[in-house]
């Protein structure tokens, strides 16, 4: 099928573009197009605009900015998922984006792009939510910081406004103690496509215990969310493999899931406690 008519504009600065979503409240963002042209060939997505960011400067790279590292909107998912500053300091997102579609779209679409496309069955979405990621918003008046837990407001719907850009990612830098994983069942069977279910964890211990964490889950129901009942269950344990099994059971908390074509409704609650256990599993392995 092919998509309905639409003007496209190839603006070459941040500024540009910007104006471009002001003037054209129906325009859509593309930076890698992996997630936008499939949907508008579909006509589920028919924007009378399609502004093209690929060709803005300064947005392709991923950066040491002090307490947090920065992630650009044009960085790929090859590149996320293969940059060092990522791996030390974001394992769960790492992963996620090295499992993120086929080689073709990992070295294509974009790890910002992905998560402002908030797909229910997405990867990295859950490693950003898991690592307690900020999400830079721009638009023609000014920028704002969203927090991870508030960004993934529903199905492919995320809480930035019509007229902004998500410009990059920050990353808190990770301290001693911690340590953060992702794993998932693909519907292809293992790693491939997108997540049957999956989910990503973040832990920090001290002193031989469990002070923080942080668990969120993908594929399971409406969006990309945490499951805090995880989190609260695993803290102030010592992470013992008793302690990461009794935690997953409190995976569904809070949650509704979603049956489709890849999985029934219990069929994916197991999952969900499943991958939050090996989750917790590899984030505690890595502290």
């Amino acid at each position: 099928m092919f998509p309905r008519q639409f003007d496209y504009v190839a603006p070459t600065s941040l500024d540009e573009a910007l104006q471009a979503l002001a003037d054209n409240p129906n325009a859509k963002v593309m930076s890698g197009g992996m997630s936008l042209i499939p949907l508008m060939k579909l006509r589920l997505f028919s924007p009378q605009l399609v502004v093209d960011i690929g060709r803005i400067p300064g947005l392709d790279g991923i950066s040491d900015d002090g307490d947090h590292i920065a992630v650009g909107a044009l960085v790929r998912h090859a590149q996320t998922a293969s940059d060092p500053l990522v791996a030390a300091n974001a394992a769960a997102l790492a992963q996620a984006a090295a499992w993120t579609g086929d080689a073709q779209v990992r070295n294509r679409g974009t790890t910002c792009g992905a998560l402002a496309h908030a797909d229910i069955a997405a990867d990295q979405p859950a490693g950003a939510l898991a690592c307690g990621a900020t999400m830079v918003a721009r638009s023609a008046s000014g920028s704002r910081e969203i927090a991870a837990a508030d960004f993934f407001v529903d199905t492919l719907t995320s809480a930035l406004n019509d007229d902004e850009i998500l410009v990059e990612v920050r990353l808190p830098k990770a301290g001693a103690g911690e340590g953060s994983a992702y794993d998932k069942l693909g519907r292809r069977g293992g790693h491939s496509d997108y997540a049957v279910a999956g989910a990503a964890a973040w832990v920090r211990k001290a002193n031989g215990t469990v002070a923080e964490a942080r668990v969120a889950l993908t594929g399971v129901g409406s969006k990309p969310t945490l499951a805090p009942a995880v989190a609260a269950a695993i803290v102030g344990t010592d992470g013992s493999a008793d302690a990461v099994v009794a935690a997953a059971e409190h995976a569904l908390e809070g949650v509704t899931v979603l049956e489709d074509l890849y999985g029934s409704e219990e069929y994916k609650a197991h999952l969900a406690k499943v991958y939050a256990r090996r989750a917790l599993t590899s984030a505690l392995d890595a502290v």
